[in-house]
């Protein structure tokens, strides 16, 4: 089929369902609104693996699909086309979005259909998707820019869905807000990049790249992508623009399964993977990208560690993993960071899911301490969900297991990482298997803590069915990206992944092999960690349920502080937002309405009051008219005279 029609069909199918059920969305049932929509994105599912597929026949090193729809602006030297592309990189990422799309709106017609707005719901769930794809398959940073900003505007609807609720429209406008901040540094980049290289467009780009080497702070080059990557804290959810992801599990779960999960928080490390030649030329930039990356995955998961809200807890394990995939792209491996994007879209949305099949069972009930032993009233749901935890503390031969160890492996070896980043990365799956046994065994182990009047169910099969689907391939997704040390023991085994991804991919310089002794070593001990981190909160909350009340208590100031988030949420409140708020009501009150508005009021009475004197001099009376002339006379005759 022609590539044009192609690409045309997968970007404007979920376009095409949004109009549909956007103009009807109080005339369609959950179900027509529901079928409508996952054909939508279904339709351009199919027509995506119509695309790789004529790609993986191109030869490897011409792997390209440019299609230019029309001239979008030109204006000196500013020329952006309607171009979008499908590469190596990009076709992951469209298989992603609208493969686990296609689960999740299916998911969300068993889970949402008693809702009123369902119609609206998949509607936006469909511009939500329409705008990712502008994202990942736009060929330059101007149209990357439009997708970018439209998965923020669908997140703020999506988030504050139940907007009745104010806690819930609160978490969708922080969402945006926070976003905002980091999108206009992504403006700036972009305007220091163009300056600096006179193109926006990718290619062209990492073409030039190559040309332009600095070591200095102030460099163009440097101060371009430390703005692309605050915009990329931003959406997503890193150090210290994370806080709007944790309060976003305020919106319907399936909305956390594809957004805050599977595709939008990722749009920040797809961008730095889409640019890697010109971000190998900032080394500063790599520096830090690798270190907030690395403080990200710690911090959200100590944190992950004490919270109740089944949701909140994957939240945090969400910014935690995407720290993961910042850490791969500080280090260079750009490579390792796109496979576990694509692990984590299978097993962070498979357990998203999960929980929203627990909440459907337990009437709308999110706090894992009334939950327990679930397993037996939901077996699918416990099984495929079991499968997501193995896959995402790292146990072998799970998904998460190969990316996760490709990752430590280049924080370990790649001239841009160190030890410390591997520290920092082992801890962060140590504490990652901690607290994610933790929330198996709160929800579907140890003893039922559930309420007499809650009767758990297992959930449709409308909802049990994408949960089976994530959960096969949270076991085999990793398969594609065996390491060497592993292919090599098991006949030969090519590491397919990285094949794709080598065009693509600029290796950092100096790069050298690892010894297969030193990989098996990290290997092991990074596994050993999680597993022995795992039988630890096993422990602690099936076989000894009040020992962590004990352990808590004994360290009370430090539970407390990593129970609080570590007040970032306060010191954002108390040092910017509120002196913000206030120092506008202050300009708001002495300025505004006390100069601006008394000014204009005085301006206005004076205006008015000669006007009246006018209008009482113009009386129509003849006898007045005679009179003033008389006065006149007299004044004018009375001045000659003293003259």
């Amino acid at each position: 089929m022609n590539h044009s029609l192609l690409m045309a069909i997968v970007i404007l199918s979920p376009l095409v369902g949004f109009l549909i059920n956007g103009a009807r969305y109080k005339k369609h049932s959950g179900n027509v609104a529901g079928t409508i929509a996952t054909l939508a994105v279904a339709i351009s599912f199919i027509c995506s693996i119509l695309l790789v597929v004529d790609l993986v026949a191109m030869p490897a090193e011409a792997r390209r699909i440019a299609v230019s729809f029309f001239e979008w602006m030109a204006m000196d030297k500013l020329k952006i086309n309607a171009g979008f592309v499908v590469d190596q990189i990009s076709a992951i990422m469209i298989l992603i979005i609208t493969g686990v799309g296609t689960l999740i709106h299916l998911f969300s017609i068993g889970y949402m259909h008693h809702d009123k707005g369902v119609a609206k719901y998949f509607a936006y769930l469909n511009l939500f998707i329409f705008n990712m794809l502008l994202l990942v398959l736009g060929d330059s940073l101007l149209v990357m820019f439009v997708g970018w900003e439209g998965v923020g505007l669908c997140s703020y609807l999506l988030i504050g869905f139940w907007f009745t609720d104010s806690e819930k429209a609160a978490a969708g406008m922080k969402a945006f807000i926070t976003n905002r901040v980091g999108d206009a540094a992504f403006l700036l980049g972009m305007f220091v990049l163009f300056m600096t290289f006179g193109t926006l467009n990718f290619s062209e780009l990492n073409a030039l790249a190559p040309t332009v080497a600095e070591a200095s702070w102030l460099g163009a080059v440097t101060l371009g992508t430390m703005f692309l990557f605050i915009g990329a804290t931003g959406k997503s959810a890193q150090i210290p623009l994370y806080v709007w992801l944790p309060d976003a599990m305020a919106g319907p779960t399936p909305v956390s399964a594809l957004i805050h999960a599977a595709t939008m928080v990722t749009a920040g490390v797809y961008m730095i993977v889409r640019l890697n030649p010109l971000f190998i030329m900032a080394p500063n930039t790599m520096m830090v990208i690798a270190i907030i990356g690395a403080a990200t995955a710690v911090l959200a998961a100590t944190i992950g560690m004490t919270q109740w809200d089944i949701k909140k807890v994957l939240a945090y394990s969400t910014v935690s993993q995407l720290g993961y995939m910042f850490l791969a792209c500080g280090v260079g491996a750009f490579g390792a960071a796109m496979f576990h994007l694509m692990t984590h879209a299978f097993f962070k949305a498979l357990m998203f899911l999960g929980s929203g099949s627990v909440i459907h069972a337990m009437h709308e009930e999110q706090d894992i301490r009334k939950m327990g032993a679930l397993k037996k009233y939901m077996p699918i749901t416990h099984i495929t969900f079991l499968l997501g935890w193995l896959a995402i503390i790292g146990v072998p031969p799970f998904a998460g297991f190969f990316s996760k160890d490709e990752i430590l492996a280049y924080a370990f070896n790649s001239p841009l990482g160190s030890p410390w980043l591997w520290a920092a990365g082992a801890l962060g799956a140590t504490l990652t298997a901690f607290y994610m046994t933790r929330l198996m065994a709160l929800t579907f182990w140890g003893k039922s803590r559930v309420p007499s009047d809650v009767h758990p169910h297992e959930s449709p099969a409308l909802m049990t069915i994408p949960l089976i689907v994530l959960a096969v391939l949270s076991v085999i997704g990793g398969w594609i990206g065996i390491p060497h040390v592993i292919g090599e023991h098991l006949g030969e085994i090519p590491n397919i992944w990285e094949h794709w991804l080598h065009p693509l991919i600029r290796e950092v310089p100096n790069m050298h092999h690892m010894e297969a002794s030193t990989e098996w070593t990290l290997m092991g001990v990074s596994v050993g960690l999680a597993v022995v981190s795992a039988i630890v909160a096993y422990q602690f909350y099936v076989k000894s349920p009040e020992a962590p009340k004990k352990f808590a208590a004994s360290i009370k100031p430090v539970y407390n502080l990593v129970y609080n988030k570590y007040f970032v949420d306060e010191a954002y409140f108390g040092g910017i937002i509120n002196p913000l708020v206030n120092g506008s009501k202050n300009l708001w009150y002495y300025v505004d309405v006390n100069l601006i508005d008394k000014c204009t009021f005085w301006i206005g009475d004076l205006m008015k009051g000669m006007g009246s004197l006018s209008r009482s001099l113009q009386t129509g009376n003849f006898q007045q008219y005679a009179m003033y002339i008389g006065i006149g006379v007299v004044v004018v005759l009375s001045f000659v005279i003293m003259r």
